[in-house]
């Protein structure tokens, strides 16, 4: 099964969301988003996880009116649920087979 990643470049997601690239750069120093591509701001490229998380980055900020340091750290725990909610998926899914 091939997987289709869609990049997206800096300046086009501050182009669709709106933003300086100063505010990218924030939320790259601060772990939020890591570009997949790129050597400095400008050709930096990232991919749909990293635009998910830099588009819910800016959300939390905006409507919490948070410092970036308290939405990477909601950020990580977000992704730490994610990945959590999946493992217990994925069990729940393994002992079904063992029961039935």
């Amino acid at each position: 099964m091939a997987t289709t990643v869609t990049r997206i470049s800096v300046q086009d997601l501050c182009e669709k969301e709106g933003l300086a690239s100063s505010t990218v750069t924030q939320i790259v120093q601060y772990e939020i988003a890591e570009p997949v591509a790129g050597t400095s701001v400008r050709d930096w490229v990232f991919d749909t996880t990293g635009s998910h998380w830099i588009k819910k980055a800016l959300r939390l900020q905006r409507d919490l009116e948070l410092e970036w340091l308290a939405v990477a750290l909601l950020v990580d725990l977000l992704r730490e649920r994610e990945s959590l909610m999946r493992e217990n998926r994925q069990l729940r899914r393994r002992l079904g087979r063992l029961e039935g």
